[in-house]
């Protein structure tokens, strides 16, 4: 009866995981297939064609201008001898060819403030695909745990079930008493519940890692996979100096700064008047007029003198964006390196107890079933095992997010 129930269980957990784990991905791998496939990263980077666009049309010159005017005798009885109103000779025609031309360099600081705009549109970009590989990571992170979850829940069932069996014997000789074997049966029951609880656990850990990847078909992850590549022996002062060369925003407010401060430039040139010059033909009763058309705006009034002061103070407010920008940074490398080392420290500490929970329990095993301990001595040291390993599971998964936290903050993540 149980060996039947075992082996069903076994057969629907291995259809259940054999299915999921088409491909198995480490971390690196998810974070490049999330680089490139992303819907929302994807979407995020049509923003930089977007800004270049606009380099397009700062460097646009005004088109030519052509006006035409052409006037009728209203009087007939002014109208020229055999004639009739349409002839050359009762009508005036004004053919006006004009074109603005941009003075002060307001085209030179159009393009350059376009250009700088592009730039922080593609620095905005790079922290996007930041945020978008933490989310990813920490997505993989949450389907290691939800796999090694499942992998230690089924060890301990296995290991159960066998004493089970064993328990099954030795009831029927006598040996144990009813009580004995339903608690360890029971265990084995708490175990079956929660290996389905996790069995779920881990398929939705993992759509939801397909989600973030953009991948169309399901997916498993390699639990083998290290993580850990890269050792920051770095003091966090270093590391707060590379996030200032790294950090997409961090880039983009720079450059916002870059681009506030030539926009000042660019509405400052637009206080400058601008001339319309041209050319005019003007035909009058059939007697031919050339001459020049020019216009400039007289800056009595009006000299752009509020988008001037607006240009100034969103300088200033770019700049104090960047300082607060700066401090956050400091704060988040500060407290992510800190979280980093006490969390390598604890894996460190629970590798140790691991090993003697591991013994405990080899341990306290053959004494039980050779009748040199209680089921109550076996049972403590199966739940202190089963305790130790999953908080050694999840100070190894702390411990990875925290380094891949530690990687988010400083902006090495793209590089991974």
């Amino acid at each position: 009866m149980i060996a039947k129930r075992i082996f069903f269980v076994s057969l629907w957990l291995s259809a259940v995981l054999t299915a999921s784990a088409q491909q198995a991905f480490t971390l690196k791998h998810a974070l490049e297939v999330s680089k490139a496939n992303n819907p929302f990263l994807k979407s995020a980077a049509l923003n930089i064609p977007i800004a270049k666009a606009d380099i397009v049309t700062a460097g646009l010159r005004p088109n030519p201008v052509l006006n035409n005017q052409t006037l009728f005798l209203a009087n007939s009885s002014n109208f020229a001898p055999d004639t009739k109103v349409y002839n050359p000779k009762n009508r005036q025609v004004w053919w006006q060819l004009t074109k603005q031309f941009q003075m002060s360099h307001q085209r030179e600081y159009k393009i350059e403030v376009a250009e700088k705009n592009a730039a922080v549109a593609g620095n905005a970009y790079t922290d996007a695909e930041r945020n978008v590989l933490l989310d990813a990571g920490t997505r993989w992170l949450d389907a290691w745990l939800s796999s090694v979850n499942l992998e230690l829940i089924n060890e301990a069932k296995s290991n159960i079930d066998t004493l089970v069996q064993a328990n099954e014997i030795r009831l029927k000789n006598q040996v144990i008493s009813l009580s004995e074997f339903t608690r360890t049966q029971l265990l084995s029951d708490q175990y079956l519940l929660q290996q389905k609880s996790a069995t779920q656990a881990y398929l939705t850990a993992l759509k939801n890692l397909v989600l973030v990847t953009g991948m169309k078909d399901t997916m498993a992850i390699d639990t083998s996979d290290p993580v850990i590549s890269m050792a920051f022996i770095d003091k966090a002062d270093s590391l707060i100096q590379l996030s200032f060369q790294h950090r997409g925003d961090v880039l983009a407010a720079i450059g916002s700064i870059d681009a506030a401060k030539s926009n000042i430039r660019l509405q400052k040139a637009f206080s400058k008047p601008v001339p319309e010059l041209g050319f005019i033909w003007n035909p009058q009763n059939t007697v031919p007029y050339f001459g020049v058309f020019g216009t400039i705006e007289l800056p009595f009034f009006s000299r752009n003198q509020g988008e001037i002061r607006k240009s100034k103070v969103v300088l200033q407010q770019t700049e104090q964006s960047l300082y607060a920008l700066q401090q956050q940074v400091r704060t988040e490398v500060q407290t992510s390196y800190d979280a980093y080392k006490l969390s390598s420290e604890t894996v460190n500490k629970y590798t140790l107890i691991l090993q003697r929970a591991e013994q405990v329990l080899q341990s306290v095993k053959y004494a039980y079933t050779r009748g040199g301990t209680t089921i109550i001595d076996f049972l403590d040291a199966q739940r202190t095992w089963f305790d130790t390993q999953k908080n050694y599971y999840d100070a190894v998964y702390t411990y990875r997010k925290n380094y891949l936290q530690l990687l988010y903050v400083t902006g090495l993540i793209n590089q991974l």
